[in-house]
């Protein structure tokens, strides 16, 4: 099980960093990423905080999971987020997500856009009534789309499933933690997908070739 967004008390989420990763290890996780919310006020803050995670040889769960550490820009107006997007590589944030144009939330149209046209973009989370010229912009640039399991988000699951087959955008599954409930299991992930439209070699590549795809990417 690959998870490549979640979010700690950093953001919006309720587990402290250790806490969470000691459930995505008892989920029966291989990798997980944090990526809290930022824009430019507090990147800095999260970035600093997660990364002391990885430097503390006592912290829990190490050796059981491979832990990234990222962020998701979230409500920037677009012409903006290359802006962020560069900041975190300059802060050496691991994995940098999108906030997509999710139908359960206000985001700025062009926001979709502005992601999928940025190749230091590694994911565009829900991205909600993705076109097929935005998503051929995703596969052109090598931006994974994300199957979520988060509710509200998961609602336009199928259009993005269907619209990244069409061009033949990567697709990943992701849960958007923010509660302990929120973490995956192997087998709720492949239902999720299923439901969404993938069959089974679809579900697979989703759930096992793109992650470990993405985590060669990034050098893991």
């Amino acid at each position: 099980m690959f998870d490549f967004h979640t979010h700690s008390l950093f953001s919006d989420g309720e587990l402290i960093p250790s806490e969470l990763v000691r459930r995505a290890v008892l989920n029966g996780y291989t990798a997980v990423a944090i990526t809290d919310h930022v824009d430019f006020t507090n990147i800095e803050h999260v970035l600093t905080g997660l990364k002391k995670f990885g430097f503390h040889d006592e912290l829990p769960c190490d050796r059981d999971i491979d832990v990234m550490i990222g962020v998701e820009i979230s409500h920037l107006p677009p012409e903006k987020i290359s802006k962020l997007v560069r900041k975190a590589e300059v802060l050496n944030a691991e994995l940098v997500i999108v906030h997509g144009e999710t139908i359960a939330e206000p985001v700025e149209k062009g926001t979709n856009r502005a992601a999928v046209s940025n190749p230091s973009v590694h994911i565009l989370s829900h991205p909600g009534l993705i076109s097929e010229e935005e998503a051929e912009l995703a596969r052109e640039n090598d931006v994974y789309l994300e199957i979520t399991s988060r509710k509200g988000h998961c609602l336009a699951n199928g259009h993005v499933a269907m619209v990244a087959q069409a061009v033949g955008a990567k697709l990943l599954l992701n849960s958007d933690t923010h509660a302990p409930g929120d973490l995956l299991t192997k087998e709720f992930g492949a239902r999720i997908l299923a439901g969404a439209g993938l069959n089974k070699s679809e579900v697979i590549k989703a759930m096992d070739k793109n992650p470990r795809e993405l985590l060669k990417t990034i050098g893991r």
